[in-house]
């Protein structure tokens, strides 16, 4: 629906994107639920900074350029790191697609050393967003006028209680009549299923995808949701309307475009210490295409957290659906930057402050651990900073152009250890973005805790899960080398703030008569005989006091089991431990069920494991039931033995660091990928490759593993080789009284049951 005159129209915005040149297309959901598209007048504008006479001369080269619409000199916060703002050269453009261009352009004549461009990387959606100071899905009245759109914001970022409207969605799948072992662009269509509900399997290819569109028209989704939208089926369903002659109508965006998904390859990149696969987006227009396959918020915080990560940020759904949390979080920096004038560098021009080898040696240290006692304790409490490193950072006000600052050399906020100085005279970006994510998260996760409804509990518990993610990585990202507004410096810094509070509070508590089981970074696992559940709440309360971080009691264990390093029986593990809490919840990390490429048959064992020992009230209670642990043991062995464990529940799941064919050994995973490769399907470094071990230990790598996809009646499992796997996890359960995979297997198939029970009883009695 197009608006014409100047009506107001009361509602929530929800995709915004480039239209004809200068203009900007606006969709609203009205409050009566009308999907209305708007047009308003958008030309973005970039800003290049150099020496004077260069930038001067600049204008005279780029004067009839026909993408730019007007030019002016203005005064700008150049760099992060500038205390006084300096004139650039202002460009703005006729049509937001053309920034790209335009600044390759701008690089090329200063040969690529002149001239630096800023505000170049913000996207015309974002830029959009920004200046009008709005955000996605933000309450709001719209009045049209012959200017353009004049916007009155009902709504605010900071709220907590907001309103989502009632949006529509569905889920889009396709059978494939496959002529090979896996799917290709060659293979005909079988049938569309949508909602689990409507099939479309009648007619010929072209008629299946002109009856998929008028549907999608008819039921008018918001969000349609895929699996493998990217990387394979909406291609698929192009190249099939291409071989049908229907290319020019099939249309699934709301805006009457053809449905043509972008000529892009996907891209591999190094994050973390890991490689990941990004495949390319595939963008429609009023509506909200969203990938299962190929986004981390959904799985992880449900569209309520997809919803959050997109109002905090100001990032377009469809954006913040597929970006990785450093993404959404530089979003929010970039607005932050943008309101302050702050230009936004194209690329990261802060270096590291020079250091001696001693000041390397003093500073380079991580956070702070206490190395665990091996074994099981009973009556266990454990503490956490709430959302630690991110409150040091907003505490005290640790940003790239904070640390370090010319302005203020003498302030007296320091860094422990190297006694850098950090600014006091403004606030940075970093510290402004994140204070409005701790705050909430904070409020969310009260409300969670209060909420009597489910429903409600479970909203607030997916938005503070989003934000979580968010706090989780701007510590990392504050000293990723590309972060526009990270500092090594500042890394370092947080680094050092933190060791000193957790120390603090490990001090504290012993002062209180604790003793300090386990730490690592913003946990600490105490103890303390007799010690009520409200001595641990004052120690919270009076460490977060003096420290200025709040300091959350998560509760008490029953037992908590601290497991040894696999290759040092006597050495903790920082990771890896197991409890079952006074509340009932089970706690575990570093375990088989923690980890992705774990089989379900052996995680069923492992988590059934943990439950026999879940019903024990204390240590004496857990030693007993290991004979009945290890029982599951046994039950699960016969089970594989005799065939009754599904093929699908073998299947294990490895990652590819990098190309398959750059592998020099034959590792599992590599030789799944080849198979896969070799059927004509496609395998980045990044993805995921799932496979059944067949032939372990054949001399003919081929035939060891079989891929996932390629799995056929007759596949036989290598039993021997899952029989390790089950052996090794309970192994590592019971690892802290010195039980091997070996001994695990002597246990379960050759010694007598009643002799273990007698064992397990005699080691209660040498405990107590």
């Amino acid at each position: 629906m197009q608006s014409s005159g100047s009506p107001k129209i009361r509602g929530w915005i929800f995709d915004v994107y480039p239209a004809d040149i200068g203009e900007m297309a606006v969709w609203i959901i009205s409050e009566n639920g009308q999907r209305i598209r708007l047009t308003d007048k958008f030309q973005p504008k970039i800003y290049v900074s150099g020496k004077k006479d260069d930038v001067e001369k600049l204008v005279g080269r780029i004067y009839s350029n026909e993408n730019i619409a007007h030019w002016n000199f203005v005064y700008k916060f150049a760099h992060p790191i500038d205390s006084e703002k300096s004139r650039v050269l202002e460009i703005t453009l006729k049509d937001c697609r053309k920034v790209s261009s335009l600044t390759n352009q701008i690089l090329k004549l200063g040969d690529y050393l002149r001239y630096e461009v800023h505000n170049s990387d913000l996207h015309g959606d974002r830029t959009y967003f920004f200046v009008h100071d709005l955000f996605p899905l933000a309450f709001l009245e719209v009045e049209v006028l012959k200017t353009g759109l004049k916007y009155t914001l009902l709504d605010s970022v900071e709220s907590i209680d907001y309103s989502i409207p009632p949006l529509r969605m569905m889920q889009l799948k396709v059978e494939i009549a496959k002529s090979g072992k896996i799917e290709s662009p060659q293979d005909p269509i079988a049938g569309i299923i949508l909602n689990d509900q409507i099939i479309i399997d009648s007619g010929d290819e072209g008629e299946k995808l002109l009856q998929l569109s008028k549907t999608v028209r008819e039921i008018d989704p918001d969000i349609i949701v895929t699996n493998g939208g990217d990387a394979f089926l909406f291609s698929y369903l192009l190249q099939r309307a291409i071989v049908s002659g229907v290319s020019d109508k099939f249309i699934l965006s709301r805006d009457e475009v053809p449905f043509v998904p972008k000529a892009q390859q996907g891209r591999t990149f190094f994050s973390y210490g890991r490689t990941f696969y990004k495949a390319p987006t595939v963008r429609l227009y009023g509506r909200v295409h969203i990938d299962a396959g190929n986004t981390f918020i959904l799985n992880e915080a449900s569209f309520q957290g997809l919803f959050e990560i997109a109002r905090t940020c100001r990032a377009p759904l469809h954006t913040s659906s597929r970006s990785s949390i450093g993404s959404s979080m530089s979003s929010l920096q970039f607005y932050q930057a943008f309101k302050q004038e702050i230009l936004i560098p194209r690329n990261k021009s802060i270096p590291e402050a020079f250091k001696s080898a001693y000041e390397l040696l003093v500073a380079d240290r991580g956070g702070f651990v206490y190395e665990p006692k091996v074994g099981i304790h009973d009556n266990t409490g454990e503490v956490d900073f709430s959302s630690m490193y991110p409150s040091l950072m907003v505490n005290n006000n640790i940003s790239a152009e904070t640390v370090l600052c010319k302005c203020y050399p003498d302030s007296h906020l320091r860094i422990p250890e190297l006694n850098y100085n950090i600014c006091e005279k403004r606030e940075g970006v970093v510290p402004r973005a994140l204070k409005l994510v701790v705050s909430k998260r904070l409020i969310y996760k009260r409300l969670r805790d209060e909420a009597k409804d489910p429903k409600l509990r479970e909203i607030f518990d997916n938005r503070q899960t989003a934000l979580k993610w968010i706090l989780v990585t701007c510590f990392g990202y504050l000293g990723y080398r590309n972060a526009k507004f990270g500092t090594v410096d500042g890394h370092i810094g947080v680094c050092a703030f933190g060791r000193e509070a957790f120390l603090r509070a490990a001090r504290i508590s012993e002062g209180l008569g604790f003793d300090v089981l386990h730490g690592i970074v913003d946990s600490l696992w105490l103890k303390k005989e007799d010690a009520t559940l409200e001595e641990y709440s004052n120690l919270c309360k009076y460490v977060s006091k003096y420290i200025g971080v709040p300091l959350n009691f998560e509760g008490r264990y029953k037992w908590i089991v601290f497991l040894p390093s696999k290759m040092h029986p006597n050495i903790g593990v920082l990771n890896r431990y197991y409890g079952v809490m006074e509340s009932g919840k089970l706690k575990f990390r570093g375990l088989e069920v923690r980890k992705h490429d774990t089989p379900k048959f052996v995680y069923d064992a492992q988590m059934e494991m943990i439950k026999v020992f879940s019903s024990a009230n204390n240590s004496r209670e857990f030693m007993l039931k290991i004979p009945q642990a290890l029982d599951v043991v046994k039950v699960y062995r016969q089970k594989l033995l005799e065939g009754d464990v599904p093929i699908g529940d073998l299947v294990i799941s490895k990652h590819l660091s990098k190309n398959p064919k750059h592998y020099k050994q034959h590792v599992s995973q590599a030789i799944a990928a080849e198979q896969l490769i070799k059927e004509g399907s496609e395998v980045h470094a990044g993805n995921n490759v799932k496979f059944v071990f067949t032939h372990s230990e054949d001399k003919r790598h081929d035939r060891r593993v079989k891929a996932a996809q390629l799995l056929c009646e007759g596949t036989n499992p290598d039993i021997k080789r899952y029989l390790a796997l089950l052996y090794a996890s309970a192994a590592n359960l019971l690892s802290f009284k010195g039980y091997t995979a070996q001994s695990v297997y002597e246990t379960v198939v050759r010694q007598n049951q009643n002799n273990l029970l007698g064992y397990c009883k005699k080691e209660c009695e040498l405990d107590a």
